[in-house]
């Protein structure tokens, strides 16, 4: 699958912080931050799966 620069810096984007989350989740494991990163990880996750759809949907070189 071909795509473009845009949707590239979006995933990138979202990746980074995805790990960032999954990885404050990590280092604290076992406290209430801890759980609330790793949520907010899976929901960052899907916002991502609708920006890179909402973009895919619209661009001209990636739809």
């Amino acid at each position: 699958m071909k795509t473009c620069e845009r949707f590239e810096r979006i995933k990138r984007g979202y990746e980074r912080d995805i790990t960032y989350l999954r990885n404050h989740s990590q280092r604290s494991a076992g406290t209430k931050a801890a759980k609330t990163s790793a949520t907010n990880a899976l929901a960052v996750k899907s916002h991502m799966a609708k920006a890179l759809g909402r973009h895919f949907d619209g661009c001209p070189i990636c739809g």
